[in-house]
């Protein structure tokens, strides 16, 4: 096994190196052609079932604005039912036919199950699941204190989603529908004071909000399987790849710092 291993730290690199050049050039024309002819036919989502988890606020907010621009139904699942109430007011103002409410915790599996089964049975159908909700918590790894905290915050961002999309599959089966998951850079970017959020990590925007949720739409009806938003993130994954340690420099010398960063 030794002798394996050893054998492709040689040869391995340099093979793929010669076949990404060699496969990249066409890979990029398809990709041009086949971008293209999505950016033409966009999925229309008039009339359709959109189920937006975390919908009471922020990125879910605004994706529930730019789906009722066009003219989809709504249902709009998160705990606080009064912020739910006026997300879906202004949903109905922009152009949705119809809302509904849910009040529900994605952390708690029975819910996530009921939340499902009640717009399934409301509307007949489910088109899109956008996984939304999530929650972030700021602290280096050190000064945590109580754990129980820290599973709070596993519970909603990661279960939550394992939960909706467990319920939902079956419906989107049937209407050969689309899975939206929101998700962060901080996944693979991971900052110092994040270290159980990159673990499990939800979203943080890095531009507006309205900015954000428009992209996050068009990408979904376009068919694309992954939005990187805004695209200038991208740098930085090219940067950890080819130089990680001045990556891992910058970000402490960046963010362990932060004035934001609860270090009591």
């Amino acid at each position: 096994m030794d002798l394996l291993h050893k054998f492709l730290n040689i040869v391995l690199l340099p093979i793929t190196l010669t076949v990404l050049l060699l496969f990249m050039p066409p890979f990029l024309f398809l990709k041009f052609l086949w971008s293209f002819k999505r950016s033409i036919y966009r999925e229309n989502v008039a009339d359709k079932v959109i189920l937006i988890t975390g919908a009471s606020s922020g990125i879910g907010e605004y994706v529930a604005y730019e789906y009722a621009k066009r003219g989809a139904l709504l249902a709009l699942v998160a705990r606080r039912e009064d912020r739910l109430q006026a997300v879906a007011d202004r949903s109905r103002k922009l152009g949705s036919p119809e809302v509904v409410v849910v009040r529900a915790d994605v952390s708690k599996v029975e819910e996530c199950k009921q939340f499902v089964d009640e717009i399934v049975n409301y509307f007949g159908r489910l088109d899109h699941l956008v996984n939304n909700a999530g929650v972030v918590q700021i602290r280096l790894f050190e000064v945590f204190t109580q754990f129980s905290n820290i599973a709070s915050v596993m519970d909603i961002n990661f279960w939550g989603l394992v939960y909706s999309t467990h319920y939902a599959v079956p419906h989107l089966r049937k209407s050969k529908g689309k899975i939206v998951v929101i998700a962060s850079t901080a996944a693979w970017l991971g900052a110092p004071g994040l270290s159980f959020y990159n673990a499990q990590a939800n979203w943080i925007p890095t531009e507006t909000t309205e900015g954000c949720a428009k992209a996050i739409l068009d990408s979904t009806c376009s068919g694309d399987m992954y939005l990187t938003e805004p695209s200038w993130m991208k740098a930085g994954f090219w940067v950890k790849t080819v130089c990680p340690e001045v990556f891992e420099w910058c970000f402490h010398s960046l963010f362990v710092n932060w004035p934001w960063t609860s270090k009591d």
